[in-house]
């Protein structure tokens, strides 16, 4: 079992950035690949950004190539979301999920799921 809990959404002016964290609990997070998924009102949930378990593979939505990053600390137990050069199309609820297989752009792959948290890019 693992728990997810996101923290570091806001409201950020056009350009600007942010970083979101995904703390988990359990021993095993180390062994799960770590995704980050997004959805806007009236819209489905998609796939933002995923990284192997190791760290050493990542992949992401064409687009935040390039202005996000997805990073991980096994030791803290802790996902991140660096978002740089944000737009208001960027508003939307953030989650991270994890995997126990290999990273996945797929959201019915993850086994668990966190609450999410908002961020907001004004123009």
């Amino acid at each position: 079992q693992v728990q997810l809990v996101e923290s570091g959404g806001g409201l950020v002016q056009a350009g600007g950035s942010l970083r979101l964290s995904c703390a988990a609990s359990g021993r095993t997070f180390s062994t799960y690949a770590m995704g980050w998924f997004r959805q806007a009102p009236g819209r489905e949930r998609e796939f933002v950004a995923t990284i192997s378990w190791r760290g050493d593979t990542s992949y992401y939505a064409i687009s935040v190539k390039g202005r996000f990053t997805i990073s991980r600390d096994n030791a803290k137990n802790t996902v991140y979301l660096q978002m740089n050069s944000l737009k208001p199309v960027d508003t939307a609820v953030y989650y991270c999920a994890a995997n126990a297989g290999p990273p996945t752009i797929r959201p019915y792959d993850y086994d668990y799921w966190g609450q999410g948290t908002q961020v907001t890019v004004s123009s």
